[in-house]
């Protein structure tokens, strides 16, 4: 019985805490592409535009090979100690969370900053070329989520058939980092 109280108060701790962590890094993302586009040029706001488009992309990736990932290489690995081999176990024991923050917390987070970019991008071209027409936002966000979803097709493709190599690679960056296993802190 106590298992199963545990559990919902558990939950409702992550889903508190994966709320704070959203606003807050979209506090953050939204202020770096502030202070980037304050006096961009047209190539800079391209810049923060495709970076922020390629982020949620490498995010989803990393959401979908969590998920589809198996544990067993990452048991031998880390039995022979190697780096990040840890973390990836405690990714794949996490899968659920680590799925929720890279897909929806970080990728939708990475959707409305491109967005709010894309907005600022066709403010200027209209200002440009003197005119309010509504073409230039139809273009500009058809575009933009061409480049987004098509990305994220190619990239789920990946995730899924590179899902060990996903999940190591970002492990090995995580044990880079110091993040992710706390039983690996010595």
């Amino acid at each position: 019985m106590k298992k199963e109280e545990a559990k919902p108060r558990s939950y409702s701790r992550w889903v508190i805490r994966i709320f704070l962590m959203s606003v807050a890094l979209s506090a953050v993302l939204s202020t770096a592409s502030g202070i980037a586009l304050e006096d961009a040029g047209y190539p800079l706001a391209v810049l923060v535009l495709v970076l922020f488009v390629l982020l949620g992309i490498v995010f989803d990736v990393v959401g979908v090979a969590v998920t589809a990932a198996d544990a067993k290489p990452f048991h031998s690995m880390a039995a022979h100690r190697e780096r990040g081999a840890k973390e990836a176990l405690f990714l794949l024991r996490n899968a659920e969370k680590a799925s929720s923050f890279c897909n929806d917390v970080v990728g939708d987070i990475c959707g409305i900053v491109s967005g709010s970019t894309a907005a600022v991008i066709v403010l200027r071209l209209q200002s440009t070329f003197d005119t309010q027409s509504i073409f230039i936002s139809i273009a500009v966000t058809a575009l933009i989520s061409g480049l987004t979803i098509g990305g994220k097709a190619i990239g789920k493709k990946l995730a899924l058939d590179r899902s060990t190599q996903v999940v190591f690679t970002t492990a090995k960056l995580l044990h880079f980092l110091h993040i992710g296993n706390q039983d690996n802190k010595r």
